[in-house]
C-alpha cells in the first residue's frame, strides 16, 4: 500500500487525500512558457515544484508522466519575429534551447512530453469544430469564440461571480462578442503572422485552446490527475480549458488543479510587464542552479517568495554546507574502502511524511539539517563509528536526491589515500614539517 499524499486542490479550495486515476500511475500537466524572449527566474517557480512532485511520486512507487508545453504559436512571438527579422520558429527554436539550457542547470528530470502547440493544430481545430457543433461556440467575421453563458460553474476554479464579472467588463463597440466574458478560439486572419490551413479557415488558435488539446492528446483521455501552474494562470487561462473541457467532455480536464504561488522583487509580482523582472539565465551564471532550487524549495510553493541577492547567497551556502558534508562523510568512508548503505527510517520517514503533506518541504528540510548535525558529530569524534557513518550518508545523499539537487560526488583516488597515509604517517611520528606538505592537499578534499 502506497504512502498516503494530500495536495491542495484549487478548484474545491482545500487539501484532499491525494487519489489516482490508476493504481499506479500519474500524470501531471503544468504550462509552460510562451518562448518569444528569455524567460525570467519566476518561470522556473511552477517548475521546481512539480519537479519535486515528480520525484516524490516516484519515489513511493507511482510512475509519473509529467508533461509541460511550449506555447510557440503567439501574437508576442509574431511581434518579437518581425523585430528580429526571423520567422517564428526560428525564434521560438533560439529560446526554446536557452529555456532548455537553464532547466539543465536546475536538474530538472527529463519530462514524459514536451509538446508545442504547432505540433497540434489540426487537433485544435477538430476540438473547436466540436464545439461549434454543441453550440458552445461561435462563428464571427473575424474570429470563434467560446459561449462563456452555456457553462454553468463559470469562475468555480478562481472563485469569481459570472455576474460580477460581466459587470466589470464591457465589450468594445467594434467586438463581435455576443458577451463580454466570451475569449478567441481561431482567429480568422491574413496579417503577417504564421497562419495555418484547417477546416476553420485559414488562421491561428487561441492560447486557451492550446494547452486543453495538448493535455487531451498527449495523454489519450479527457481527465488527468493534476493541472497546475503558477498562480497567474488561474483566470482566464485555466478557467478557460475548464470551461472547454466541460463542453466536450463534461469534466474540469484535471482531478487536482495546484497553482504556485508568485516571486516578488520588492514585494510586488515579478513580470516582463512591469520591468521588474530578472532573467533566470543570467541568476544562473552567478549562482548554481542547487542554490536556485533550495531559494525556491525554502518557502511553501503556494506562499509567494520574494527575491534578493541575499536570499541566494544564503541559499548557495547553505547547499555548499550539505554538499560539504556529504562529501567529507563519502571520503572518510573511502579512506577505509566502504560504502555508504543502510536506510535510516527514523530520518526517511519523517522526511517522507513532510513531502506527503503538500510538499511540505521546510518540515522535510528540518530532517536534513537535523542530520547534518549528527553526521558532522561522528566524523569529528576520534573513535568514529563507520557503520553509523555509513548509514547516515546513505540516508542524507538519498534525501538530498529526492529535494532534486545534483550532487557531483568526487570519490578519493588511490593517490588520494597514498597522500593521506603518508600525512598519518608522518603525525603519528611527530614530524610535523613532513606532514605539512600534505596537509593542504588533505584539506582541499574535506577529510580534516
Amino acid at each position: 500500500m502506497k504512502k498516503q499524499v494530500y495536495l491542495y486542490d484549487t478548484y474545491e479550495k482545500k487539501v484532499k487525500e491525494f487519489k489516482p486515476l490508476r493504481d499506479d500511475e500519474v500524470d501531471i500537466y503544468y504550462c509552460g512558457p510562451t518562448v518569444y524572449n528569455y524567460v525570467h527566474l519566476g518561470n522556473f517557480r511552477p517548475t521546481i515544484t512539480f519537479d519535486l512532485l515528480t520525484r516524490f511520486l516516484t519515489e513511493i512507487g507511482y510512475e509519473v508522466k509529467c508533461v509541460s508545453n511550449y506555447t510557440d504559436i503567439d501574437d508576442k512571438i509574431i511581434k518579437e519575429a518581425q523585430k528580429e527579422h526571423k520567422t517564428e520558429k526560428e525564434l521560438s527554436s533560439f529560446y526554446i534551447k536557452a529555456y532548455e539550457d537553464c532547466l539543465n542547470k536546475l536538474n530538472i528530470l527529463p519530462l514524459y512530453d514536451h509538446p508545442k502547440a504547432s505540433e497540434y493544430i489540426d487537433k485544435m481545430a477538430n476540438f473547436i469544430q466540436q464545439m461549434l457543433d454543441n453550440d458552445t461556440a461561435y462563428r464571427t467575421k473575424d474570429d470563434i469564440y467560446f459561449r462563456v453563458s452555456k457553462i454553468k460553474n463559470y469562475g468555480t476554479l478562481s472563485n469569481q461571480n459570472i455576474d460580477d464579472l460581466e459587470a466589470g467588463k464591457r465589450i468594445d463597440v467594434n467586438s463581435q462578442k455576443e458577451n463580454s466574458l466570451d475569449f478567441a478560439l481561431w482567429k480568422l486572419t491574413d496579417d503577417d503572422g504564421i497562419k495555418f490551413d484547417t477546416i476553420l479557415g485559414r488562421g491561428r488558435p487561441g492560447w486557451h485552446t492550446e494547452c486543453v488539446v495538448m493535455v487531451n492528446n498527449v495523454f489519450h483521455q479527457p481527465l488527468i490527475d493534476i493541472h497546475g501552474g503558477g498562480f497567474d494562470l488561474k483566470f482566464p487561462h485555466h478557467e478557460n480549458e475548464i470551461a472547454q473541457s466541460e463542453a466536450i467532455n463534461h469534466t474540469r480536464l484535471a482531478n487536482y488543479w495546484m497553482h504556485v504561488g508568485f516571486l516578488l522583487t520588492n514585494g510586488v509580482k515579478m513580470s516582463k510587464s512591469l520591468g521588474n523582472s530578472i532573467l533566470a539565465k543570467d541568476v544562473l551564471n552567478r549562482f548554481s542552479g542547487n542554490a536556485v532550487r533550495l531559494f525556491f524549495l525554502s518557502t511553501h510553493y503556494r506562499a509567494p517568495i520574494n527575491y534578493t541577492e541575499e536570499n541566494l547567497q544564503a541559499a548557495e551556502k547553505q547547499f555548499n554546507r550539505y554538499y560539504q558534508t556529504l562529501n567529507k562523510a563519502i571520503h572518510q568512508l573511502d579512506l577505509h574502502n566502504l560504502t555508504c548503505e543502510g536506510l535510516r527510517s527514523e530520518y526517511y520517514e519523517e522526511f517522507m511524511d513532510a513531502l506527503a503533506h503538500d510538499l511540505n518541504v521546510s518540515n522535510a528540510i528540518a530532517v536534513i539539517d537535523r542530520l547534518t548535525k549528527e553526521l558532522n558529530g561522528l566524523m569529528m569524534k576520534k573513535d568514529k563509528d563507520y557503520d553509523q557513518i555509513s548509514s547516515l550518508t546513505f540516508t542524507y545523499q538519498k534525501l538530498l536526491t529526492i529535494l532534486g539537487f545534483k550532487l557531483e560526488i568526487k570519490h578519493l583516488t588511490d593517490e588520494d589515500k597514498r597522500i593521506y597515509n603518508l600525512y598519518q604517517e608522518a603525525r603519528e611520528k611527530k614530524d610535523y614539517e613532513t606532514s605539512d606538505k600534505y596537509r593542504s592537499h588533505i584539506l582541499e578534499l574535506g577529510i580534516l
